[in-house]
This record gives C-alpha cells, structure tokens and sequence, in this order.
C-alpha cells in the first residue's frame, strides 16, 4: 500500500525540521565549546595570578611561607576545568537532544494537521468527481476560500464539469433524434418491399431483388440498433432495479430455442439464483448477445454452456473452432470479426455484440473476460457486482 500524500507532506515537514534542529544544536554545541576556556591555559594563568597575588598580600611583619608547587596547582585546576567542560558539554547535548526530539514529535503532530488542512480542498474535489455518472453531472465542488493555486483547480474542474454536461445533453438529443430518424426511413423500406413482394404477379428475378433488399434492410436494422444501445449504456444507468439474472437467462434461452435448433445447437444450464442491480432492458441484451453469438459462432451439433453464479455473476461457453488467444482481445472492439473460419458457417451480425457486452458490464460498474476454450470455442465470464 501506498503512503498517502498526508503522510508524505507530514514526513516531509518532520524530516526538514528534524534536519534544521540537528544544524542548529551542532552550530549551538560548536559555539559553547568555543566560548569555554581551554583548561591548559586557563590553568597557568590562574597559578601565575595566584603567585602574584599571594606574594603581594603578605604583611611585612609575617614571613612569607614555603611556596606550594605550581605544576601540581595547575593540574589540579586544569582537571577541574576539564571536567566542568565535559559536564557542561554532556549536559548541552542531553538538554538540546530531548528539547530536539519533543519539538520534532511537535513538528509532525503539526504537520499531519497542516497538511490535512491542505489537502481537503483535494478530498472536495475527489469526493465530486467518485460520485459523478453521466445521469448524475449536476454536482459542483464550489470551494471558498482565497484565490489561491487549489482554488483556481476546483473552479477549472466546476468548468470542466459545465462542458462535459453540456456534451451529455447533447448526445442524449442525438441518440433520441437518431432513434426515430434512423429507425423510421428503414421501417418504410422494409413495408415497401414486403407489399411490392406480396404481389403474386411478381417476377421471380425482383422477388430475389426484394429478398436482397429486405436481408439489407434487417442488417441495417440490427446495425443501428446496436449502435444506439452501445451509446446507451455508454452514457451510464438512469437507475438501478433488483434485477434476477438467472430468470432473464431463462428468458432469453427460451427465445433463442428456436434459433439454437436451426444450428442443432444444445443448451447446457446451471442458472443458481443471483440479482444484480442494474437496468433489465440492458441486461437481456447483454445476455442476448452472448448467446446468440455462442449459437452463431458453433458448429452444427455443438453445445452452448449458461451458467449464473455468484462471480462470474453469467459465464458462456460454446464449442466450435480454436480461437487464437492474441485475437481474442479485438472481438470487443466495434465492427470486429475474425478470420472466416469463425464466420464461414453463415453468421450474420453487425460487429456490435461484444462491444454491447463490455458497454453493458461496465454500465454497471462490471466487467467482462473472454478466453479460448480447451476444447475449442470461447468462454465469456461477466463480472457484476454483489447486490448489498
């Protein structure tokens, strides 16, 4: 785990004031030690001056004594001063050493609390930013305070928040504008061509035009329908309701029975009981695109595996031709296929299955993980998470 930027600024401000302190008791102890005399020299001077005075205070009527012994005199008075020099010295550095390490705990007491206070402007704007989705951009950080470096921060991000919902309003009227504009002129096509093709004096060569037309027309369909909710979920959950995955597995396996056995495709179930928090609509596409990519990208006869879990909250397997591992990562890239082999047996899509999955996933705050399976095929997990 990572210090935290408190901990480094509290760390640092000790650290610094730990260093000024030790500069300053040994500038201090350099000083001391330099304002105390030197014994030796101290010493003969303090004999020489006793000698003078002893001999100048003598009474003329009293005989001056014997002389004591000068050399003795000033070891004596020299080993004093040593020891008077080394306790004062001992003393300094015991008294600056405690005085040094109270005013560094001090010193980072203070600190922590600074560096708090620093950095709360950055919490604001941290807090903002974990609870900003893309239904939600009306929250704004508004800090008071002086017009200093944090402040010009928080207001560059209030700033930066106003132009990101703008852009978000914007896409919400073109995917509603592109919804109906899209969708109406195809669904015309498509009521045109099965009226000119319901005539029964029809040409065979225009019926096979009309044919053409109409599997254009419902590719197109499905393109754009793809599109549409990649860009939905893309822009985040409006809300979330208790979803049952395993039901709406359920659900879609019953609808794609059909197609399952025009490929002669067999379902495997394990579906355990698990909901998620979540949009349903977005949910049963996401399971939708994976199982019917399992049935489209299989092999006559093979075998689709759907099981719901706790986590993977939805894994699905099906058999079918070896994946190469370094292509498994483009197939969640839009409008990405692989080599024919994993089309050749007539799929049709438009390249938006996966990207919906992955979009979809993260649209509630998953993800999602594909591999190629042992035995061939691939096996796609979902990662939702656990509902509180």
């Amino acid at each position: 785990m990572r210090p935290s930027v408190r901990v480094k600024l509290t760390a640092l401000y000790g650290g610094l004031f730990l260093l000024a302190g030790i500069a300053l008791v040994v500038v201090n102890y350099l000083l001391v030690s330099g304002s105390l005399p030197a014994p030796g020299r101290f010493a003969a001077a303090a004999v020489a001056r006793q000698g003078v005075v002893t001999q100048q205070n003598v009474p003329f009527w009293r005989p001056a004594g014997p002389p004591g012994n000068p050399a003795q005199t000033m070891q004596l008075v020299s080993t004093s001063l040593d020891d008077y020099r080394e306790s004062t010295l001992s003393t300094l550095l015991m008294q600056s050493a405690i005085a040094l390490v109270i005013a560094a705990a001090l010193a980072v007491l203070l600190g922590w609390v600074a560096a708090g206070r620093t950095l709360r402007p950055l919490h604001a704007i941290t807090s903002t930013a974990r609870k900003l989705e893309a239904e939600n951009m009306h929250r704004r950080i508004k800090l008071d305070g002086p017009d200093d470096e944090l402040k010009e921060l928080a207001d560059t991000f209030d700033g930066m928040l106003d132009r990101l919902a703008e852009s978000f309003d914007s896409q919400k009227r073109f995917v509603a504008n592109a919804s109906h504009e899209l969708r109406t002129p195809l669904a015309v096509q498509r009521t045109l061509i099965e009226v000119a093709m319901a005539d029964p004096d029809v040409r065979p060569e225009v019926r096979k035009l009309g044919e053409q037309l109409l599997h254009t027309n419902e590719r197109s369909e499905r393109m754009i329908e793809g599109l549409l909710v990649l860009a939905r979920s893309d822009r985040g959950l409006t809300s979330r309701v208790p979803v049952r995955l395993d039901e709406v597995v359920a659900s879609v396996l019953r609808a794609s029975a059909d197609l399952a056995a025009e490929h002669e495709i067999t379902f495997e179930t394990e579906l355990q009981p698990r909901t998620v928090a979540g949009d349903p609509v977005l949910l049963e596409r996401l399971v939708t695109n994976l199982v019917q990519n399992a049935i489209h990208y299989n092999e006559p006869g093979g075998r689709v595996y759907v099981r719901v879990g706790p986590n993977p909250a939805l894994v699905v397997r099906n058999t079918g031709p070896r994946v190469r591992s370094d292509a498994v990562p483009a197939l969640f890239e839009p409008f990405r296929r692989l080599e024919r082999d994993r089309t050749s047996n007539g799929a049709k899509g438009a390249g938006l299955g996966l990207s919906i999955v992955r979009s979809v996933a993260q649209a509630h705050d998953g993800a999602v993980y594909a591999q190629p399976g042992e035995s061939g095929g691939l096996v796609i997990g979902v990662w939702l998470p656990v509902t509180q």
